[in-house]
């Protein structure tokens, strides 16, 4: 019984149709840029951060992923202390700061991540370093970036 159904199935097999010469291009062209490792190698962005203790630590990052996500794997940030990379249940939790001379090279900040970094800030005055790692986005021009994580407030620890 089970050779006749493979039978079955062999024949159904080849009566489907053919890929046309554009899927079939379309096809190679995706697996041959579907190399994991090419991707990941081409989308490296190497950082510093300066950890709590004044410790100039390297990161790696992806092109494309936000700092916080770059910090949190290497140790710097607690995962579970920020819960979600939406700004709207923000509670600056991943606040870092920024050397100078990157914050050109970084886009100018949201009314919403000037609201929170406002709103968290214990004087209500806005540090012109302070950044949500949660909205900055790694690309290759931050190559080299320097950034500086705050010792974690009481309350931020979970």
């Amino acid at each position: 019984m089970a050779i006749s159904t493979l039978q079955k199935l062999s024949s159904q097999i080849h009566r489907l149709p053919s890929l046309s010469p554009l899927s079939k291009s379309l096809t190679h062209r995706s697996s041959a840029t579907a190399s994991p490792s090419a991707k990941v190698a081409d989308r490296i962005v190497h950082l510093f951060a300066i950890d709590p203790d004044g410790q100039k630590r390297p990161i790696i990052g992806l092109a494309g992923q936000t700092l916080l996500k770059a910090l949190t794997n290497s140790g710097l940030i607690d995962p579970a202390s920020h819960r979600l990379e939406e700004i709207d249940a923000c509670s600056a939790e991943c606040e870092v700061n920024i050397a100078q001379e990157w914050l050109d090279r970084l886009p100018p900040r949201s009314y919403e991540e000037e609201y929170v970094l406002k709103r968290n800030s214990r004087a209500r005055v806005l540090n012109l370093h302070s950044r949500l790692g949660c909205q900055v986005v790694l690309t290759h021009d931050l190559e080299g970036m320097v950034v500086a994580v705050p010792e974690p407030r009481p309350w931020d620890t979970p």
